[in-house]
């Protein structure tokens, strides 16, 4: 069974690393979209892979950190592409959920990064 559960956060970033004429080098913010995928077995006596209000607490610690801030100001978002914000988050989620399969950040509607483990 696979399961997706999907939060949104507001955020400001810049990226340092891009040309000097890149416009994403200058500070600029985005509508931000997380997808949390998770696979696994469906539990027989609660009827879930894992509960939607556990992965919502999990993820609530890192929301409060992004949500309405600038990126770059977070430890390990120097750089904060798509990519890079996916890779963080990932990296802190899944110690707690091994069932994380994927995160997908959505920098915008069009646009986004999927990362699923190293």
């Amino acid at each position: 069974m696979k399961i997706t559960q999907a939060f949104s956060f507001e955020a400001a970033h810049f990226l340092p690393k891009v040309a000097p004429t890149h416009r994403c080098r200058n500070l600029h913010g985005h509508s931000y979209r997380v997808e949390l995928k998770l696979e696994g077995p469906v539990d027989q006596e609660s009827g879930f892979v894992v509960d939607f209000f556990a992965i919502e607490k999990a993820f609530a610690p890192l929301h409060a950190q992004l949500d309405h801030h600038c990126l770059n100001e977070i430890e390990g978002l120097d750089n904060p592409t798509a990519e890079n914000i996916a890779v963080w988050i990932y990296d802190r989620i899944k110690p707690t959920f091994p069932e994380l399969s994927a995160v997908i950040v959505y920098e915008t509607k069009d646009c986004s990064a999927e990362y699923e483990g190293r």
